[in-house]
């Protein structure tokens, strides 16, 4: 929920992509603009959404606008029958360096936990296709726990995540806790959280928080060629196989493995899955329509 102090007064009409300064765009779709996000679609077949966050001046902080906005674009793309995959992701310099300190620092007690507070972060994680987090510079707090909410991290070699909350006093409040303890082990996790020291990203790779290392200006490249590759395969049953794999932590061994029989026989209700096989049998490339 920490970011780094930044002394220039944000601008979050001005986006910096490498050395390409876009300044007053605002992404509109189905007539909804977004301030605080760049939104479009990628791949060759437009088939990937991609959320690129866009307050520069601020590192990317995670305002309650900027969330609600993300949550609005979220929704698109769920409901969007062409989009099979959706990338979320940040500048070469921040992918998301904290929440806003300044929008939470006079909140008391009474109005965080009666209105919930932070609760509406969640919804990254529950979004049925799958997210790919895109990771380049700074993923502090907020930042780190936005990207451990997505189904998997690509991060550029010079990525930095940590949870920093315990240098002002407080405790990851967005799943910091909870989802770096499961990524990487009670031991670095408890070490990062209670120091705020942060691990570079070859050091998460080496923890099991990341997936994979590219360079920095490859990253997105590569992030959008793996959500080509997933939104090439069954929507319906991709939905399915995370919905299998994330049940591995919340369920026990025996429970997690009776689910994930369901929802083997369940495919098998499905035209994908007499196309898939049959495509496999006559050595073709199959054809999925979703249903």
């Amino acid at each position: 929920l920490v970011k780094p102090r930044v002394s220039k007064q944000e601008d979050c009409s001005t986006l910096v992509q490498g050395q390409k300064c876009i300044v007053g765009r605002l992404w509109q779709r189905r007539g909804t603009q977004f301030q605080y996000l760049v939104v479009e679609k990628k791949g060759a077949k437009q088939n990937v959404g991609v959320i690129q966050l866009n307050r520069p001046k601020a590192l990317n902080a995670l305002c309650n606008g900027l969330m609600n906005e993300m949550n609005q674009a979220l929704d698109s793309f769920e409901k969007d029958p062409h989009v099979g995959a959706i990338i979320i992701t940040g500048s070469e310099k921040a992918f998301a360096a904290g929440a806003d300190i300044k929008e939470m620092q006079n909140s008391t007690f009474q109005e965080c936990y009666g209105g919930n507070f932070l609760a509406h972060w969640n919804r990254v994680s529950l979004v049925r296709k799958p997210v790919i987090a895109a990771v380049n510079g700074y993923a502090l707090g907020g930042g780190c726990e936005l990207a451990m909410m997505c189904d998997i991290i690509y991060a550029g070699e010079k990525a930095q995540f940590g949870q920093p909350e315990i240098l002002l006093g407080t405790i990851p409040g967005a799943g910091g806790t909870q989802r770096l303890t499961r990524a990487v082990g009670k031991s670095l996790a408890m070490e990062m959280v209670l120091t705020g020291d942060r691990i570079s990203a070859q050091e998460a790779k080496e923890a099991g928080l990341v997936s994979k290392i590219y360079p920095v200006e490859k990253l997105l490249e590569e992030a959008i060629r793996c959500g080509e590759k997933i939104a090439g395969n069954s929507k319906l049953v991709t939905a399915m196989a995370k919905e299998a794999v994330n049940a591995a932590f919340e369920m026990t061994l025996t429970e997690g493995n009776k689910m994930e029989k369901r929802l083997f026989h369940a495919t098998f209700a499905t035209d994908d899955q007499k196309e898939g096989m049959a495509a496999f049998v006559e050595k073709r490339k199959a054809k999925f329509t979703d249903h």
